[in-house]
């Protein structure tokens, strides 16, 4: 059975003590069992001090992006080895408000989803459709794109260390969720897509649900056969709200 993933994307919400006293928050709750992960991800100016509070703990660190260059001239951009200097696993790639505000292409997620690996940190790919690409019934070309663009660039073996996370954007920060069964469709096309290059890499890799997974959605979410966590926003900013999704995933 694959490991379930509970990720929290702070985005660019919180101060130092704010962020802190969330994490002992989590850290205080964390439900009891095995088979799941807890990782949060804060804004880049607090992750060395989230990484002191979560030393020795079960929750882990990741940051929310990453430069595709390894050093140099390119002010305000930060490599993977930094984040892994400071203590970070994982990190977000291609996230859909990467992708449509600051137009991040998915050859560039795909060149920043390799710097993460060279560096030993563990890349999210994130991928997802708009709600007007849905409704043309295009979602499963836009999932083929953004996913072929990390297979074409650096073959399928890359996902034994990476994890992916279906974003319908459509759903985030709207209040809207896709269905078990929507997701857990789009989950099964990821899947095959992998499968078809390597079947036996497909059964293992994560794949998350990202669109306003909460406590209440969690339990029929996390059920399905091809879902295998969450990546969540808003809920991730509480701790009560973090938890009872993390409780979801420990009945699992």
């Amino acid at each position: 059975m694959r490991e379930i993933l509970v990720a929290g994307n702070w985005k660019m919400n919180g101060s130092t003590a704010a962020g802190e006293a969330l994490v002992d928050g989590i850290i205080a709750g964390v439900p009891e069992g095995s088979g799941f992960r807890l990782l949060v991800c804060p804004p880049f100016p607090y992750l060395a001090s989230i990484a002191t509070k979560i030393s020795g703990s079960k929750v882990s660190l990741g940051a929310q992006n990453v430069s595709e260059h390894a050093s140099g001239a390119f002010t305000g951009e930060t490599a993977s080895a930094m984040l892994k200097d400071v203590g970070c696993e994982y990190v977000i790639v291609g996230h859909s408000e990467r992708r449509a505000i600051y137009g991040e292409t998915s050859e560039q997620v795909a060149a920043k989803f390799q710097a993460a690996q060279a560096a030993g940190l563990i890349p999210i790919l994130c991928v997802g459709e708009t709600l007007d690409e849905r409704e043309a019934g295009t979602t499963q070309n836009v999932i083929d794109e953004q996913l072929n663009a990390v297979l074409n660039a650096a073959g399928v073996d890359v996902f034994a260390a990476a994890i992916i996370a279906y974003e319908p954007v459509w759903a985030i920060g709207t209040g809207k969720t896709a269905t078990p069964e929507e997701a857990q469709d789009v989950h099964r096309h990821i899947r095959a897509r992998v499968a078809e290059r390597n079947s036996d890499l497909a059964e293992k890799v994560q794949i998350l649900y990202g669109g306003s997974m909460k406590g209440d959605n969690a339990p029929g979410l996390l059920s399905m056969p091809d879902i295998d966590g969450g990546l969540i926003g808003g809920a991730s900013l509480k701790a009560n709200d973090f938890l009872a999704i993390a409780e979801a995933a420990a009945q699992i």
